[in-house]
């Protein structure tokens, strides 16, 4: 069978931390959907990884050598599907790569025939496009190009299908912009897609008094308590419990915002918790430049004028936290801080200050019990990972 083969070769995943210790970049979400879901939707196929050798590798990442069957499509982790590029894709043939000026590769299709040895594959024809290519190469831009992702999800996840009925109780501006699916419950709610779509998943629940103004995602499972303000472009990712008010932002999915306080501009990893009243800034004070570290020891780059809290998996903020503008948080954080917090906060931080390490047991058994609170329970797999990147980072 025909396959997607991902590779991260030259699209700098570490440039994209605090959300690659966890994840592959392909598994990153943006708009409604991860890069990986898009392309399999577009495609019609199954994905796995390149094996590259250190520890994000498993049961789906596969070594391309001599003897390995059928026709493959490796694709640029990092780029974005539309459906220009798909179709271009589609006429590539075996030994031809897609590439562009402006980003490089994109695509490689290739059979046994190509395959010189690990991972050498013979190119006969690079086929250059002129189209826009979307990619991800900085963690802001998952904010950033969120409004026209959810755009694109939309367009590709209700092609061809019908809306559930949507409840008279609800009060609806431009309802053919309005989808919701199976399961959902929305009642006495405010919903505005005037400015862009309004995608609600299944089972999702939108509490009564809420307000959401497109374009918005709602995930499978999630929940949006009593009197949530929702501004575009936002995704709630699935299982994710959101209140208070939120404005241009992404929850990759089982994070809780669960409390009033102001989220904009940000991106929240998976199983995040932020204390109630905990509020981020996305604008400084002289309406300057707003610049992010992605590593201690890196500089500071520009992310344009807005810019909020860019907080990695596993993290957790104290009620009433009061994140700066341009904040990065890493994997596995306990954030307390009286004032505004450091705009940089490392991997396995207690604290804000960076000097207290949280301690790897201790911070597995925590991740459990927040697991636990949702049905779930921390994996073997998770464990690893985790461990790695303490010891690594």
């Amino acid at each position: 069978m025909q396959k997607i083969i991902f590779t991260e070769e030259y699209c700098k995943p570490q440039n994209l931390h605090p959300f690659t210790y966890i994840r592959h970049i392909q598994d990153i979400r943006i708009g409604i959907l991860t890069i990986r879901e898009k392309w399999e939707k577009y495609l019609k196929m199954p994905s796995v990884n390149k094996w590259a050798g250190h520890y994000l590798d498993d049961a789906k990442s596969v070594k391309i050598e001599k003897g390995i069957k059928d026709d493959h499509l490796m694709i640029h982790a990092n780029v974005l599907p539309t459906k220009a590029i798909v179709n271009k894709i589609k006429k590539l043939k075996n030994g031809e790569f897609l590439t562009s000026d402006k980003e490089g590769g994109i695509a490689f299709k290739f059979s046994g025939k190509e395959v010189l040895g690990l991972h050498k594959i013979k190119v006969n024809k690079p086929v250059k496009v002129k189209d826009d290519i979307q990619a991800l190469h900085y963690p802001w831009q998952i904010f950033q190009m969120n409004d026209w992702a959810l755009r694109e999800d939309f367009a590709l996840i209700t092609a061809g299908r019908k809306t559930k009925a949507i409840s008279k109780t609800n009060k609806l501006i431009k309802p053919a912009q309005v989808f919701i699916e199976a399961g959902a419950k929305v009642e006495h709610c405010f919903l505005n897609a005037t400015d862009g779509p309004i995608y609600i998943g299944k089972n999702a629940v939108i509490m009564e008094g809420s307000l959401l103004r497109g374009p918005v995602a709602i995930c499978e499972g999630a929940v949006v308590k009593m009197g949530t303000k929702i501004y575009g472009a936002t995704t709630i990712g699935p299982f994710c419990t959101i209140a208070g008010e939120v404005k241009n932002s992404v929850l990759f999915g089982f994070s809780n915002k669960a409390h009033d306080g102001y989220l904009g501009d940000s991106v929240l990893g998976e199983w995040c918790n932020l204390g109630a009243g905990t509020s981020n800034s996305n604008v400084k004070n002289n309406a300057g430049e707003v610049k992010y570290c992605i590593d201690a020891d890196k500089k500071e780059m520009s992310a344009g004028n807005k810019g909020g809290l860019l907080m990695g998996d596993y993290s957790k903020a104290a009620i009433n936290t009061s994140f700066n503008t341009g904040t990065m948080v890493g994997v596995c954080c306990n954030v307390v801080s009286a004032g505004l917090t450091p705009k940089f906060i490392g991997n396995f931080s207690w604290g804000a200050d960076g000097i207290t390490k949280y301690k790897l047991s201790k911070a597995l058994i925590d991740i459990d019990n927040w697991k636990k609170l949702k049905g779930l329970a921390i994996s073997d797999r998770e464990k690893q990972i985790l461990t790695d990147i303490y010891k690594l980072y």
